[in-house]
């Protein structure tokens, strides 16, 4: 875990690489707010499923349904860890050119974007 709440997250997020970036500064952003969450990073689901299930429980307790993977690559394989009241942020298209700064925003990847999934995932969760 990159980042972590005091007691049992209310959401988690989940990365690969450098949309970690992204997650920790959503984390923050709802730490202020008082919302608890945890930053996990993912980078190899391979390893994390050869780990014990207690591990993983611990990581990706089951009683949290909130979360959120953003991944600058497909969403493909991350339903699995997101559940369904959960929420992907990914790329679904290939093929844009531009400068980075201004393709991050055009795809979604922004705190704003990662905050407002969580929050969208949250409420799915608590239905």
């Amino acid at each position: 875990m990159l980042a972590d709440s005091d007691g049992a997250p209310e959401v988690i997020f989940m990365g690969t690489g450098s949309e970690l970036q992204l997650c920790v500064a959503a984390h923050e952003r709802l730490k202020a707010e008082g919302i608890k969450s945890r930053v996990v990073s993912m980078p190899c689901w391979e390893l994390f499923e050869r780990q014990p299930e207690e591990y993983r429980e611990s990581v990706l307790p089951a009683s949290v349904r909130a979360r959120v993977a953003v991944e600058a690559g497909t969403s493909l394989g991350w339903r699995r860890y997101t559940g369904i009241d959960g929420r992907i942020i990914a790329r679904r298209d290939f093929g844009a050119s531009a400068p980075l700064k201004e393709l991050l925003i055009q795809f979604g990847f922004t705190v704003e974007k990662v905050v407002g999934a969580a929050r969208e995932s949250m409420a799915a969760a608590n239905k």
